[in-house]
């Protein structure tokens, strides 16, 4: 019998910001794998590119405008993919903004709310939900297990001047998966964080178009370049995957070499 642990043949995975950047990098691989796709997005457009563009796979599309900092909007949410879907095997929390500073002394409260509100409330509304579903299919003795993964970011382990507030975000959702890890292995519920580096999304616009951090900064990427959304594929495919039902608790370094260098 062949060996098939990243075939995601009748599985379903929720991909929050799963409309652009990093998130449809997973969503077009997770698809691939066959997996079936939910993708919140608060651009209606948006999403509705995202789903023509996965047309071509065959599986199952779901798109709902849902902003994750709105807590009955994720609940409302939740409640429609699982009927629609039928079952959420796989959530990734990847929405997120950023915002920064001039300085730290100068970034405003309004900022700092704002951004929390999205990157760490936002994740654990949908995280929340996401466990309601998971812990009660396993104790209906239905396909037990599922897996949450969130973004967090390069961030949260390497000083981000004038970007405390989007880092404070980024090393709490660590500390969150790393809690729903321990209490939900007992579910056949396996949590990971992944960490980007400097990767090419509308978030990085910017910088991207800015020869000077070019020069100071993704020349000291040992890879050479800057990432980009299918950099993130694999990592997506892999733990929402059978192959990855023994690993928990865990962060991916996704950066081309840069915190080591």
């Amino acid at each position: 019998m062949a060996y098939k642990p990243f075939d995601l043949t009748g599985k379903v995975a929720l991909v929050t910001g799963g409309n652009g950047g990093i998130g449809f990098g997973m969503v077009e691989a997770l698809a691939q794998a066959g997996a079936d796709i939910v993708i919140w997005g608060s651009n209606p457009k948006k999403n509705a590119d995202a789903e023509a563009a996965l047309a071509a796979t065959g599986v199952r599309v779901l798109t709902q405008v849902v902003n994750v900092a709105d807590e009955e909007a994720v609940r409302a949410g939740m409640v429609e993919a699982v009927n629609k879907m039928g079952r959420i095997d796989t959530v990734i929390a990847n929405a997120g903004i950023g915002a920064g500073s001039p300085s730290f002394a100068e970034m405003s409260t309004e900022t700092y709310r704002k951004i929390l509100s999205v990157n760490l409330d936002g994740v654990f509304f949908t995280f929340r939900e996401a466990c309601k579903h998971m812990i009660a299919r396993a104790g209906e003795g239905g396909r037990a297990g599922g897996s949450l993964v969130v973004i967090s970011s390069l961030s949260a382990i390497d000083g981000a001047a004038r970007n405390e507030a989007y880092a404070a975000t980024k090393g709490a959702v660590i500390s969150m998966i790393r809690g729903i890890a321990v209490e939900h292995a007992r579910y056949g519920v396996r949590a990971n964080a992944i960490l980007p580096g400097w990767i090419a999304t509308d978030m990085t616009a910017g910088a991207q178009g800015n020869d000077k951090f070019n020069d100071n900064v993704i020349k000291r990427v040992p890879v050479r370049r800057w990432g980009q959304p299918a950099d993130f594929g694999g990592m997506a495919v892999y733990l929402a995957s059978d192959a990855s039902s023994f690993h928990t608790g865990d962060s991916f370094l996704i950066d081309g070499g840069y915190a080591i260098f």
